[in-house]
């Protein structure tokens, strides 16, 4: 299981941008269709806005297959940035795309149908998520009365990302885009929940990711519906109050918080994940991708 942090060493082409999990290069498209990029997924794991020592093996070739598989299941809502899986450098098929150049959109577009993480701790403090106000009663993993849309606003490498309402957002988007972005937000969970619950999964929350075109169409870019950027809880065990079993990195945040040792308001990195974790947190991704496609996954 080889396990991969960078491939700026491997591959002999122009790095764009490294972020937490991927990184994006330069990449030439057949003549007279310009340049796209390549986009390759390592298995790198971020947990509260800290990139961990830890590797995750096999991590970037499932965000990257589940990703195309989420595509495939969305192309009649919203178009994606996909252009090949294929035609990709042999060292990093299975874990890379070549996709468009969009103008990418500074915000986090967030659905929650189920109340937990962020929005928990909000909701506790004023009875709502981002300016969305929400009965008295809920609990951590509580179901909401109906999906509600809680963007953030999208923070450089490194800074924290920031829940804001809608009329904040669209101070930054101005508003027919804003109302795009939610609704298009809205329609991709809605899809997505009742697939994963058709397949015994609680799609509790996910975060997108859109860009645009140079004649301005909106178009779903990054990843989609990964462990990394959404909560999946086991249906069959769904408690809330009590019991949430994650098939995301909520596993390894968990052990960050509760078993690490490691004090979230020192401001300091997290310590390094130990082997059982790690093993744990794959298997999970491993689980989520199989149980999603309903096909055994196969590495990279």
């Amino acid at each position: 299981m080889p396990s991969l942090g960078s491939f700026a060493g491997v591959l002999d082409l122009p790095l764009v941008h490294a972020g937490k999990v991927r990184e994006l290069y330069a990449y030439g498209l057949p003549e007279g269709q310009g340049e796209g990029l390549l986009m390759v997924a390592t298995d790198r794991i971020s947990a509260f806005d800290f990139v961990l020592d830890s590797l995750v093996p096999d991590k970037g070739a499932v965000l990257t297959q589940l990703s195309q598989w989420w595509f495939a299941q969305l192309d009649d809502i919203v178009e994606n940035h996909v252009l090949s899986d294929d035609d990709v450098p042999e060292e990093v098929f299975g874990r890379a795309v070549v996709c468009e150049r969009l103008d990418m959109v500074p915000v986090e577009c967030v659905a929650r149908g189920y109340l937990t993480g962020s929005g928990w701790v909000e909701y506790q403090q004023s009875r709502s998520v981002c300016g969305v106000p929400l009965p008295e009663g809920l609990v951590d993993g509580s179901r909401l009365p109906e999906p509600i849309f809680t963007p953030a606003t999208k923070a450089a490498f490194g800074e924290h990302d920031e829940n804001v309402d809608f009329e904040t957002m669209v101070q930054t988007t101005g508003l027919e885009l804003g109302e795009q972005l939610r609704d298009l937000t809205l329609a991709v969970y809605a899809r997505a929940e009742e697939v994963a619950r058709g397949r015994g999964l609680i799609l509790a929350d996910t975060k997108l990711e859109f860009g645009r075109r140079v004649d301005g169409t909106l178009v779903l870019g990054d990843e989609v519906l990964t462990p990394d950027s959404s909560r999946y809880w086991d249906a069959a065990t769904w408690e809330p109050g009590a019991r949430l079993d994650a098939f995301d990195k909520q596993f390894i945040r968990n052990w960050l918080l509760h078993e690490s040792g490691w004090d979230r308001a020192s401001g300091g990195a997290p310590p390094p994940v130990p082997a059982e974790v790690i093993s744990a947190t794959r298997e999970r991704y491993l689980q989520a991708y199989e149980r999603l496609t309903g096909t055994p996954f196969r590495p990279a």
